[in-house]
């Protein structure tokens, strides 16, 4: 999901003309990883789970990074971007949040600063809110990327690659909330046990259901040695595992086309989303990552019109 500028300028100095929205929760897991919490000013956010909406900021903002814009277009108009809606996952009382419920959406932002002649415009402003700031939010969520199609028997497997666990957490939370009689696991791909911002909540969840697992795959960082601190894979692929079956021994089962649904959010290397050549059939990329690997175990490829168990969604 790509950055965008809104076309019309607004003036620097009266933000209030577009801002619509205030911080009301900013807490960093670590300098690149954020969780914000926005509230809209007048109406109501409405959202399903696992849909997204767009976040804006102004390009006169300052900057985390301390970058100054270098083009003049950026300094008075609204910088914007698609942010899956994430979930608090538990509420004050220790519960399943009830997702439709909150006056608020979660969002999980990473902060990527590389050397380069273009710089992300948008996520640098966003690490420098702070609770009563403002913001511009989207009133509504969009997209297809939900667990509408999913039967209340059926298995559900979420894997995500960092911040994609996003969308995850909202449609297993509520999914579990709803009694579902199925198996649910979300598997977590990150370079290391630092970026799992919500682990702890996972690990709640698993205490409550016991229908519910929670695995985190690290690609940089070895296992985790503490006998207290079990279920990390360390230095691993999640494709590399899924094929192997080294991954069915912590979920507990194996899923099956024949009962499993699996969502996909995240790298694009690890989704390996193929493209269409002219004939109408599909060309993967290369290496290949989870779809063709699925596709070839008989899994069926969730598209318009035909319907499938394999959903993805591509964060850039």
């Amino acid at each position: 999901m790509h950055e965008q500028t809104i076309p019309q300028p607004v003036r620097p100095h009266r933000p209030a003309l577009e801002y619509n929205a205030t911080v009301i929760g900013s807490g960093k897991v670590h300098d690149e990883l954020l969780l914000l919490e926005v509230r809209l000013d007048r109406e109501r956010f409405i959202c399903e789970p696992g849909q997204y909406t767009t976040l804006a900021l102004g390009g006169w903002e300052p900057r985390v990074d301390g970058l100054m814009t270098t083009s003049e277009c950026w300094k008075s108009r609204l910088v914007r971007r698609a942010y899956s809606v994430s979930s608090p996952m538990l509420d004050p009382t220790g519960s399943p949040v009830d997702f439709r419920a909150l006056d608020f959406a979660e969002f999980y932002i990473a902060l990527v600063l590389k050397p380069t002649d273009d710089p992300p415009q948008l996520t640098p402003r966003m690490f420098k809110l702070k609770p009563g700031d403002r913001i511009h939010m989207g009133p509504l969520g969009h997209g297809t990327y939900n667990a509408a199609p999913v039967g209340p028997d059926d298995n559900l497997l979420f894997i995500g690659t960092g911040t994609g666990e996003a969308p995850h957490n909202a449609m297993a939370v509520e999914r579990l909330r709803a009694g579902h009689k199925g198996r649910i696991a979300i598997v977590t791909s990150v370079r290391y046990r630092r970026d799992l911002a919500y682990i702890r909540k996972h690990r709640r969840l698993e205490e409550m259901f016991d229908n519910y697992r929670y695995v985190p795959v690290m690609t940089r960082e070895a296992e985790i040695a503490s006998p207290d601190e079990t279920g990390f894979i360390g230095r691993r692929h999640v494709q590399e595992l899924f094929s192997g079956g080294e991954l069915f021994e912590p979920l507990g089962w194996e899923p099956s086309p024949e009962n499993t649904h699996i969502y996909l959010c995240g790298n694009p290397a690890m989704i390996g989303a193929p493209q269409h050549d002219r004939t109408g059939h599909f060309v993967f990329p290369e290496p290949p990552g989870m779809v063709e690997l699925l596709l070839h175990l008989g899994y069926r490829l969730d598209r318009p019109r035909k319907p499938g168990n394999v959903h993805f969604e591509k964060y850039w």
